[in-house]
């Protein structure tokens, strides 16, 4: 079923970030949901077969050979599938020298014995012999989104035969997939006719010489492989298994185990598929234990709700109505709010409130005398500050609290947050469980509900605390996450202004561009094609043009950016080259289409920072994602030029860290020869390359420098030998040379890497400069697999995640810098190791000072941190 489940799903839409395949895990895991759905079963049991000799084997040494070899892809997958099975408590069972056909075979006989209906899940057609009147075979006709139940009606339209003469029959016919020849000669029909006029293989063994023809001398001819095909294939159903009946009792998955192997393999549908069908197990808080949530509307009843809590924590929670459409990037309208303490829940409806208790509210919400936790306090001051109030004394936001805690969840969604930590299922809207701050999208008032909200929030701050404190993270949330929320607030809510003129030129030469790529690409062949259909461009490539084949997949040959990057380079083929022209330009215009449509009623694009993506630390740019906009190409430098200085602000600054993760890698490896190439200014590249290569520094040709830096980057991000000698298309010896003789040169980087993933190992997790941990369950996983990945991810992560704190702290100084001046100059954008500036007349000077200063200071390590700064009215004209 592991194997269907592979080759129904196409691999490459199933690879996680850290590059393991998971194609089968989830094709496997979402059909067996599928089954315990549908027929709910009260027993349910796994069986697997070992890589061990079986009897079978030992019988018969040709058994099962030729089969093709394991696609590399497909490794270790059986290993997580299994502990996906172990975390939802689902028992798996293998046992040495047999199969695990022999296992289903067992324990449909002890279920049948029971008095149980069975019901067998397999891909093997030698489970037809299993059917009976209580035991039915689901078998896969199509992946695993077909799987028809075959009973004894089903055997006997199909083959001819009752269930239990089916492997009468293949021992016949032969099994191609064991290879076990059968008689030459001999098919499913005449095999079935012999079986139903002597009544089984025994019969016709005794009847063999009455049958004539060329069929009969070649049954005759080979009755030991026939004998042995019925041997091989009968399933044992007496095996003493190592589990019993009731063993196999179906009960709710072990939540927290279940969504940590869903985190590395970044399931997130299958995680809620999983939630829906075992609802009833989970615990939920009851409403009753709640104080009701009263309403407060007045002046003295607000102040008064604040003062009697005192210094507690309070939990805030807000309900914000339905987004405008016209209006992209900028937060909803908030109509209530939902306040939590120890004691008391409660909740006020801002619209109804009269301007005495508006200035109540503003008091309380701005004071830092009362300590609030929030749920995503960025999006909170947003909203709160479109409503002309500032939220203070945010001492907790616990998305980001359980983020510090679990970087690598996929989800920090205060429902998902909440069933995970609490086990309280929150039942808001749909936009809320996809961790938006929205409860009022069907139009509902859900005022009284934000107080539960609050509670719930209040509950996991407390809950939280602890464990960010035990993760050494607490300096982390007060000092450098929850501050940059604010900062990232302002930026989001000023946004970048747009050239719109600029924007259409852009629409219509991409459009153009596209149109002419689209026609060369035709005349190349002849034809029209759909050049974004992968099934007809390889009957053009492969079968039209002949073109030599790509890497094998399900469909036929890949046609992926990669592949027809390395066939053009081959080939030079017209068609190819405009093929790839006409791709890149869709890209392009599909970049600028996002960007015309986030464009907002102020002429600018507020795009939105999360804080909770990256596991690495890292700030992510949502809606639209600017992190993406390619600058090294001329196409995409054109894009950048539409991101300009607005009317009555004299042009852009940029500044960005020069080589930043390695100037951390130097840093924390304290190897000395990089040490000295930072500090003596050279350019790092060709100072590596002279050591690398032997040679004088002014002697490193470009090619020598740009594999040393493929090198240098390579280290930082766990790059393999081979994934090297693929970047640089060299061969693998001369990269693994490479490695060799960079490491002779630079030690302290080599020892480094080796004792960084030891101690990683040892303790479980890496850590930044600033403390920034990540805990790595599978450097010591059993699969090889998750463990190299999680090796790879032990190396970079210290060094991403030390670059992302030191831009993060840059970012704080400078805001509180140019608040401490009183600058109309403001920081717009933040962009991987760059930040954008949008600069006042007369502010150029102080704000370049500034910029570089504080960005130069961030952090005190051992190498200095040189910033490059780019002025221009706009984005590409400020590039430097």
């Amino acid at each position: 079923m592991a194997f269907r489940a592979f080759y129904a799903l196409p691999a490459d839409s199933f690879l996680t970030a850290s590059g393991q395949y998971t194609n089968a895990v989830h094709g496997f895991i979402s059909m067996m949901l599928t089954m315990i759905r549908e027929h709910q079963p009260t027993y349910i049991g796994v069986a697997f077969d070992l890589d061990t000799p079986t009897f079978r084997s030992e019988q018969y040494d040709e058994y099962k050979a030729g089969r093709n070899k394991t696609p590399e892809e497909f490794k270790g997958q059986i290993d997580l599938i299994r502990k996906v099975l172990e975390a939802m408590n689902i028992p798996t069972i293998s046992m040495d020298g047999y199969e695990a056909d022999d296992i289903i075979a067992t324990l449909a006989t002890l279920g049948e014995a029971a008095d149980m209906q069975v019901l067998v899940v397999s891909g093997d057609r030698d489970a037809f012999q299993l059917i009976t009147e209580k035991t039915t075979v689901l078998y896969p006709t199509k992946g695993v989104s077909q799987i028809p139940p075959m009973d004894a009606a089903a055997i006997e339209k199909k083959y001819f035969v009752q269930p239990n003469q089916y492997s009468d029959l293949a021992a016949l016919v032969g099994e191609t997939a064991d290879n076990l020849p059968g008689v030459p000669g001999v098919g499913p029909k005449t095999a079935a006719k012999w079986i139903n006029l002597y009544g089984g293989l025994e019969g016709i063994l005794e009847h063999v010489d009455e049958i004539k023809g060329k069929v009969g001398d070649s049954l005759r001819e080979n009755l030991d492989n026939v004998k042995r095909n019925r041997r091989l294939n009968h399933l044992l159903r007496d095996l003493e298994l190592p589990v019993n009946l009731e063993s196999l009792e179906l009960e709710a998955p072990n939540r927290e185990a279940l969504e940590e192997i869903f985190d590395t393999l970044e399931f997130n549908t299958l995680r809620k598929r999983v939630w829906e069908l075992f609802t009833e197990e989970e615990e939920e808080v009851v409403e009753e234990e709640l104080p009701e949530a009263t309403i407060l509307t007045s002046a003295s009843e607000i102040t008064d709700w604040f003062k009697a809590e005192g210094s507690h924590v309070l939990g805030l929670y807000l309900v914000t109505e339905a987004p405008a459409a016209s209006n992209p990037g900028m937060p909803d309208d908030v109509f209530a709010l939902g306040l939590a303490s120890e004691d008391q829940l409660s909740y006020i409806k801002l619209a109804d409130l009269d301007p005495d208790a508006e200035a109540a509210i503003a008091s309380a919400l701005e004071s830092v005398s009362y300590k609030k936790a929030v749920h995503d306090y960025k999006l909170a001051f947003k909203q709160l500050k479109e409503r002309g109030l500032t939220l203070g004394g945010v001492v907790d936001d616990t998305m980001i609290s359980a983020y510090l805690i679990q970087p690598d969840r996929r989800s920090h969604a205060l429902p998902d947050v909440a069933l995970h930590h609490l086990k309280i299922s929150l039942d808001l809207s749909e936009s809320e469980s996809k961790g938006e701050l929205d409860l009022g999208l069907d139009g509902k008032d859900y005022s009284a509900s934000a107080a539960r909200a609050a509670f719930v929030v209040r509950q996991l701050s407390l809950m939280l605390a602890g464990q960010v404190s035990e993760r050494n993270a607490a300096s982390l949330l007060a000092e450098l996450e929850l501050p940059l929320s604010q900062v990232l607030a302002r930026m989001e809510r000023v946004g970048i202004a747009i050239d719109l003129p600029q924007l259409e030129v852009l629409e219509k030469d991409f459009s153009k561009v596209i149109d002419d790529a689209k026609s060369r690409a035709f005349e190349a062949i002849g034809h029209e094609v759909n050049l974004g259909s992968p099934k007809q461009l390889q009957v053009v490539l492969f079968d039209e043009l002949e073109l030599p084949k790509t890497k094998k997949i399900k469909t036929g040959y890949t046609t992926d950016a990669e592949s027809l990057t390395e066939l053009y380079a081959q080939t030079n083929h017209p068609f190819l080259g405009a093929l790839m022209e006409y791709r890149d330009a869709t890209k392009l215009k599909q970049t600028v289409d996002g960007l015309g449509k986030a464009v907002a009623d102020d002429g600018r694009i507020h795009t939105t920072y999360a804080q909770t993506i990256a596991a690495t630390g890292r700030l992510s740019s949502l809606n639209p994602n600017l992190q993406n906009i390619p600058v090294r190409s001329e196409e995409g430098r054109r894009i950048r030029e539409i991101f300009v200085a607005a009317e009555g602000y004299e042009t852009l600054l940029t500044a960005d860290y020069s080589q930043i993760e390695m100037r951390i890698m130097a840093h924390l490896s304290g190897d000395e020869g990089l040490i000295e190439a930072f500090r003596s200014g050279e350019d790092l590249h060709r100072f590596v390359g002279s050591r690398v290569f032997n040679v004088d520094p002014e002697e490193v040709t470009p090619a020598m420098r740009s594999k040393v830096k493929a090198m240098s980057y390579g280290l930082a991000y766990g790059l393999s030998s081979f994934g090297l000698s693929k970047q640089l298309r060299i061969s693998v010896d001369e990269a693994r040379t490479l490695q060799k003789d960079y490491f002779q040169r630079f030690g302290g980087v080599r020892d480094y890497l080796r004792s960084g993933v030891e101690k990683a190992r040892s303790v479980g997790y890496t850590e930044t400069i600033l403390g920034r941990r990540r805990y790595l369950p599978d450097l010591t996983s059993d699969n090889r697999q998750l463990r190299e990945i999680a090796e790879r991810v032990a190396l970079n992560s210290p060094i991403q995640g030390s670059a992302a704190d030191v831009i993060k702290l840059a970012m704080l100084h400078i805001q509180a810098e140019l608040d401490a001046q009183n600058v109309k100059s403001r920081m717009l954008l933040q962009v991987h190791d760059e930040l954008v500036f949008e600069i006042a007349p007369g502010e150029l000077e102080i704000i370049r000072e500034i910029v570089e200063t504080k960005m130069g200071d961030a952090v005190e390590i051992s190498v200095p941190l040189e910033v490059h700064i780019g002025i221009g009215k706009n984005w590409n004209d400020a590039g430097h």
